[in-house]
């Protein structure tokens, strides 16, 4: 029989209208871990103070 493969395949970047996902380097107990990437879909309007009375 085969043995497990040690490492974890490339995934490809994930990307969506608002969300990117990375994966990133496995560490030294093979744990790999995700980026993700969040672009803001939400617009700030700059602050104008109220006039007074």
């Amino acid at each position: 029989m085969s043995e497990p493969q040690k490492t974890r395949p490339k995934v490809p970047e994930g990307k969506t209208a608002y969300l990117i996902t990375r994966q990133k380097e496995a560490n030294e107990k093979g744990y790999v871990g995700y980026d993700t990437i969040w672009e803001s879909f939400q617009k700030e309007a700059e602050y104008q103070t109220p006039k007074k009375p």
